[in-house]
């Protein structure tokens, strides 16, 4: 068994829904040659320096997230892609102990797996940014004011990627809208929607 980290001995204490669940997966993780940290407060289970799996807490369960979930073959169905929108993670969502105890020899395979993935350096091929839809109320913006386009055309992909998303993931025109005027200024200093 691999050495725990403080760091996830605290979060855990601090956890008082899922406390077990997550310490049953904790137990198992360790079982493999993953080392285990702490990062965007929350246990990380990396090879090499490389993320691979991360534990976390939501109100109604607990999960664990395969970085790479995307290219585990997933023979029993169970991974579930968290949003339309995520290209890579993949989660498994727990209630209970004994869901965790009656697939622990499944979750151990997927683990081994996704080192095996982390080992070989294989990648996920992530959508490019101009297959993303651009938001008629953004694209307006854009034609209206030349600055601005340049400004998107210079972030790095990921940057542009995450702006796309934000603008899109309104509902109402007016939101969209509300949303593109909010980020100009941010845009325009070459800052990504989550830098300072």
């Amino acid at each position: 068994m691999n050495k725990t980290n403080p760091k996830v001995d605290g979060f855990l204490r601090k956890t008082t829904q899922w406390q077990a669940e997550l310490q049953k997966l904790r137990t198992i993780i360790l079982d493999s040659e993953l080392t285990e940290d702490v990062k965007w407060r929350v246990p990380c289970y990396t090879l090499e320096g490389r993320n691979v799996l991360f534990l976390g807490r939501l109100k109604e369960s607990c999960v664990l997230s395969f970085i790479k979930g995307a290219l585990l073959k997933d023979p029993r169905r169970i991974l579930i892609q968290q949003t339309e929108n995520s290209q890579s993670v993949r989660i498994i969502r727990f209630t209970s102990v004994e869901e965790i105890v009656e697939l622990e020899s499944v979750l151990r395979a997927y683990i081994n797996e996704a080192i095996e993935i982390e080992s070989a350096g294989l990648k996920v091929k992530f959508k490019k940014v101009d297959e993303f839809k651009v938001p008629e109320e953004f694209q307006a913006r854009l034609d209206r004011q030349p600055a601005l386009k340049k400004a998107f055309a210079a972030l790095t992909p990921g940057r542009q990627r995450g702006y796309l998303l934000h603008f899109a993931g309104a509902k109402q025109s007016t939101t969209r809208a509300s949303r593109v005027e909010k980020c100009v200024p941010q845009i325009l200093k070459g800052k990504g929607i989550d830098d300072e």
